[in-house]
């Protein structure tokens, strides 16, 4: 069994510490991702498992041998570059064939095994086509099937799709997900990307400044994050601070500072033991608030707020609503599910009441800097009109 151990590893460059102490196991034929912002060391992370750098420390084990001081070419490890690096000079058939001839493969099967590979990432009828006469696409389904035929225990993924269009990125994926079902080993995908790291993973680790910051199942990761960075980096969130005043069984009840001395008290689930006094953080996805114009039915297990509309972005699939509760301010998402013309859009300035269940919020063991609620967006997408946009409340 080709499982992957990662042991105390770290890596510094000239007293800049790129990865610390890192440990982590990949079960054989997994889909694993590496998430995270631009010098967090994912890459340098990667590049070690490859070879391409010595750890200063720690060790890496493939299927219980140690190949950490194993040179690249020696070890049963291909890497999938973002430029692909195809031979210029080569054709399609003749890039495919390049490790099979390198090792003196006879060429009966070297052209049966090009013929398979070309075959599986649907590239077959292109082999006589260069580099240059391939769209973006085509290259990365050929940088795939030369890493692939050599018959490799792990095959690396340094940000692959970054150079491609958005809905060829979709369709890669998918295609890169198909090719790891049908050859069934081990991919190490790496992506700033979290979109990319959510859809194509079985497992995925978020990174912070060297650090693996949480590991797991995507969307328990999604669902349930342990800090503010991997709540805030995996999709959006609003952040909201409190006093713990309540704990009953699974629950925390929080008091809230809204501004202008007044508080609001909110519940929340919880996974690690909180305590009386203390000052933790509740993250509520967007799209798990509703937003109407009347007032629900109260109820024990939900949360209800009062606000006024303060912004509205229009991003196609959904309606993004900032809404603002004292000096705090929320992010809600409401998705176009149908479009009733007759009814009167909620608008700018309009006062609505936000509600959401218990368990759909998390609470985090930490306090952001000066931050009661966070919804500021990485990206304006377009504005909708001030005359409204038609929404289901």
């Amino acid at each position: 069994m080709d499982e992957l151990r990662i042991e105390n590893l770290s890596k510094d460059y000239d007293g800049f510490l790129a990865v610390d102490n890192v440990s982590l196991t990949i079960q054989p034929g997994e889909l694993y991702s590496f998430l995270g912002p631009s010098g967090c060391g994912k890459t340098t992370l990667l590049r070690m498992i490859a070879g391409f750098e010595i750890p200063r420390t720690g060790r890496i084990y493939l299927g219980g041998q140690d190949i950490t001081d194993l040179p690249p070419y020696k070890r049963p490890v291909n890497t999938i570059f973002q430029n692909y690096s195809l031979f210029p000079h080569m054709n399609v058939f003749d890039n495919v064939a390049f490790g099979l001839r390198i090792k003196k493969v006879p060429k009966t099967e070297i052209k049966d095994r090009v013929r398979k590979m070309l075959t599986l990432v649907k590239m077959e009828d292109q082999a006589a086509k260069y580099p240059s006469q391939l769209s973006g696409g085509q290259k990365q389904r050929i940088a795939i099937a030369r890493a692939l035929i050599n018959e490799p225990k792990l095959l690396l993924l340094d940000e692959p799709l970054a150079a491609l269009d958005l809905k060829l990125r979709q369709h890669m994926l998918i295609e890169l997900m198909n090719i790891h079902d049908a050859v069934g080993i081990t991919f190490i995908y790496v992506t700033h990307d979290q979109s990319e790291a959510m859809s194509i993973s079985d497992r995925m680790a978020v990174m912070q400044n060297g650090n693996i910051v949480q590991s797991g199942l995507p969307d328990d990761i999604y669902e349930r994050p342990t800090s503010i960075f991997s709540a805030y980096f995996i999709g959006e969130t609003n952040l909201i601070t409190g006093e713990v005043i309540g704990i009953e069984d699974e629950y925390v009840q929080l008091r809230c500072h809204r501004g202008n001395g007044e508080y609001f008290e909110i519940d929340s689930t919880f996974h690690f033991p909180p305590t009386l006094g203390s000052k933790l953080t509740v993250s509520l996805r967007p799209e798990k608030i509703a937003i109407t114009r009347s007032k629900p039915r109260n109820q024990d297990d939900f949360n209800i707020l009062r606000g006024t509309i303060e912004d509205i972005l229009y991003v196609g699939t959904h309606t993004q609503y900032i809404v603002r509760v004292g000096d705090l301010k929320f992010r809600v998402f409401s998705q176009h599910k149908r479009v009733y013309f007759d009814e009167k859009a909620l608008d700018w300035d309009e006062e609505v009441w936000l509600f959401w269940h218990d368990t759909d919020s998390w609470l985090i063991n930490e306090v952001p800097d000066g931050v009661e609620a966070s919804v500021e967006p990485r990206s304006l997408p377009q504005r909708a009109s001030r005359k409204g946009i038609p929404a289901e409340v």
